[in-house]
């Protein structure tokens, strides 16, 4: 095994057995199987045994198990090895095998390395590895994570400070490489937080021109955690600041204020009258607190108004579902489906297919996936093999299947596991992967202590 191979393996997907599929496997009794495979190259399988085997106190024998893998230099299995080796307390091992590959210029290891020192009552020497690097934002939320615990919170700040530019103002979230002023002026945030300093903490985020990153607004969330929900509601109320809003109704919910909550997204005239996922966590929480009806109301409105969007009749499909409303799903999705001329295409169509089911049985669901222009492809198997495994009738789920190509081998051998033919699943999962292999050479520029970082 080579740590590319491995890599490109597990990345996606292909030509390996899945780490679901493990769980499958050790779930129905074949944790022999598990074993054999991770001798075999298998990085799933080898790193669901080592666990196993930890669980049982067999730290060496799950040692062994990850050091052929650990051999290669890959990461992934480095760390994993380092995190098994903290869990069972041999510390020191842990941070040799982290700072081995540190020294060896691997571009996650020091973030690794410095943190996993920091845990261990040596955050000042984390704290020095980590300063010269502060222009790594990787490594810059590292050291406000490790400043705190051994006081140094005023040097990281003024690290930070550094990196704040008043006359430059970014325009996407990629504007500058590496720790641009937006994720300088939220780490300062973080700092002055922790330190007390609240109303700091908000002044910085104010200043900052992208509010929202990873569907999390960092100002929104900090307003929350301290309780100032009049200012909150202010910031939510501003022009595109959707998680703010998101925010402030978990917030009031949160507070057993659900009528309040109901009220941020304003069914009417509010933020869930134009922006669909308002709606649809409107939605959510109408269904959470009993009025399943007003939540169908609300993701039908939002429908009408967006016929050809599959996410939201989706969405729609499975409110109706859940709360046992099948036949008004399936009137619903009818009535969408008229407006654009009657004819829906198959990413359209599927959804309707645990209601049929749910009115009309199993046999009917299939019979009408099956008339579909596109039912006898094979994305279409995938669905109509789901209808009868969820039925119980995993035999002929695994028969429909086997008519297509191995675009399709992840659910095969998924309900040939569960059939405990697992021969088959493993031959299946053992063909080669189409998808080309990476280069030998490594693309990624490797961690060095020159510019640019």
């Amino acid at each position: 095994m080579d740590a590319a191979d491995l890599d490109h393996r597990t990345r996606t997907r292909s030509g390996c057995i899945p780490p679901e599929l493990v769980s499958r496997l050790l779930e129905r009794g074949h944790a022999d199987v598990v074993e054999s495979q991770a001798g075999r190259g298998e990085w799933f399988c080898a790193l669901a045994w080592a666990r196993v085997l930890g669980e049982q106190g067999r730290e060496a024998d799950a040692s062994e198990v990850l050091a052929p893998y650990v051999a290669t230099g890959w990461w992934t299995a480095v760390a994993a090895m380092t995190e098994l080796l903290e869990g069972w307390g041999r510390v020191e091992e842990a941070i040799g095998i982290s700072r081995a590959r540190m020294e060896a210029g691997h571009p996650l290891a020091l973030d690794a390395y410095a943190r996993l020192l920091a845990r261990h009552g040596r955050a000042e020497e984390a704290f020095d590895l980590l300063t010269p690097h502060i222009d790594d934002w990787t490594l810059a939320t590292a050291l406000v994570e490790v400043a705190s615990a051994v006081g140094r919170e005023e040097e990281a700040a003024a690290l930070l400070a550094g990196r704040i530019r008043a006359d430059h103002r970014c325009d996407g979230p990629w504007c500058c490489r590496g720790l641009d002023p937006e994720l300088a002026l939220g780490l300062l945030a973080t700092l002055r937080e922790r330190q007390g300093r609240i109303d700091e903490a908000i002044a910085l985020l104010r200043r900052r021109q992208i509010t929202s990153i990873d569907n999390r607004d960092q100002l929104a969330d900090l307003l929350a955690r301290h309780g100032r929900v009049e200012e909150l509601r202010a910031y939510a109320a501003s022009d595109g600041h959707e998680e703010a809003v998101q925010r402030l109704a978990e917030l009031l919910e949160e507070q057993g204020d659900v009528e309040g909550a109901i009220a941020v997204y304003g069914q009417a005239y509010g933020p869930a009258a134009q922006d669909p996922n308002a709606a649809c966590d409107l939605a959510r929480l109408l269904a959470r607190h009993g009025r399943g009806q007003e939540a169908i109301a609300v993701m039908r409105a939002q429908a009408d108004a967006h016929p050809g969007d599959d996410w939201i009749r989706h969405a729609l499909s499975e409110l109706c579902l859940d709360q046992g409303r099948p036949a008004d799903g399936l009137a619903h999705l009818d009535a969408l489906d008229a407006r654009r001329g009657g004819e829906t295409e198959w990413e359209l169509y599927w959804m309707r297919l645990p209601l049929i089911a749910a009115c009309h049985g199993v046999d009917a669901a299939v019979e009408r996936a099956r008339a579909h222009p596109e039912g006898t492809s094979w994305y279409a198997a995938e669905h109509i093999a789901r209808l009868l495994a969820g039925a119980g009738r995993t035999g002929e789920a695994v028969t429909v299947l086997q008519q297509h190509d191995r675009r399709i081998g992840h659910d095969l051998s998924g309900y040939l596991i569960d059939l405990g033919r697992v021969e088959e699943a493993l031959a299946i999962l053992s063909l080669p992967h189409r998808s080309s292999r990476p280069p030998l050479v490594p693309t990624t520029h490797l961690w060095s202590e020159a510019p640019p970082f």
